[in-house]
């Protein structure tokens, strides 16, 4: 077995840190031609294999092929067992990394039974739908109140399709377009 210098320690070590184990950047003050002798000799012993990379998720380059794309440096499963790493391990703690590191689903407030908002919401599904001078009869509200729960409340914070159309005779009427959850 081929004994590993520092560098290439170093370079096979951080790629198998990051996510698909991509070994660039590379570490600082190993550039030109020295980089390209050590990943060159890298890529010989099968511990470094060049790839396409993508460029949507911002993947660094190792060079350009000319037709406007360019591949990166990706630690092979020979360069983890190089450095005495099962390669499993790495993939599995990538992925309870990444895993972790997941935003949790954002859980969509419901409003309790009883109260005003609920009392909106049954008003904005009745097919009639409602005007604001009947919401601020029903609630006691004043009508800018109205108009921002149903732009906040209902439309920004629970997601509610709401539409509004002018009624003669009625004003503007507003009600639930499509109900994409059970809000009440």
């Amino acid at each position: 077995m081929t004994k590993l210098t520092e560098t290439q320690t170093i370079i096979l070590s951080a790629g198998a840190q990051r996510p698909e184990n991509i070994a660039l950047p590379l570490p600082k003050g190993l550039a030109g031609a020295a980089a390209k002798m050590a990943v060159t000799k890298m890529i010989e012993h099968g511990w470094l294999q060049e790839v396409d990379a993508n460029l949507r998720r911002n993947e660094p380059l190792w060079r350009e092929t000319g037709d406007g794309h360019g591949t990166t440096l990706v630690v092979t499963d020979a360069g983890l067992l190089a450095i005495g790493i099962e390669p499993v391990v790495v993939k599995t703690v990538v992925a309870i990394h990444q895993h972790a590191t997941k935003a949790p689903e954002a859980r969509q407030p419901t409003p309790r039974t009883g109260t005003k908002q609920a009392m909106l919401i049954a008003m904005l599904r009745r097919p009639e739908g409602a005007a604001i001078s009947e919401i601020v009869a029903e609630t006691g509200w004043q009508a800018h109140t109205v108009r921002g729960a149903i732009s906040g409340a209902l439309k920004k914070k629970l997601g509610l399709h709401i539409g509004s159309e002018r009624v003669t005779g009625r004003g503007s009427v507003y009600r639930i377009e499509s109900d994409d959850q059970n809000a009440e």
